[in-house]
């Protein structure tokens, strides 16, 4: 089935103007937010963890998991990452 994308975009835009009006409930759009947040910070961790280590051959990839370790543990979640990638995983 195809759905074009004028039809995607009026109903964003419709469900925004509803959200605007209406107004969205205040604690799980906060619980999000700050979810994104850490979830970025994570990600930028191991960017510069990635581009500092990798002189030594040390590379954590980036994905899901990784970023969600590294943004909720913060500096610890990325050397416990680092500890798991040296003394683990070979």
């Amino acid at each position: 089935m195809y759905v074009s994308s004028t039809l995607v975009i009026s109903i964003m835009i419709a469900l925004i103007v509803i959200l605007l009006f209406v107004g969205a409930p205040v604690k799980p759009m906060r619980f999000i937010a700050q979810g994104t947040v850490k979830l970025g910070i994570g990600v930028l961790f191991l960017f510069f963890f990635n581009v500092i280590a990798g002189s030594i051959g040390l590379h954590i990839p980036i994905n899901l998991f990784t970023a969600v370790v590294s943004g909720f543990l913060g500096l610890f979640g990325v050397a416990s990452l680092a500890a798991i990638h040296l003394f683990i995983i070979p």
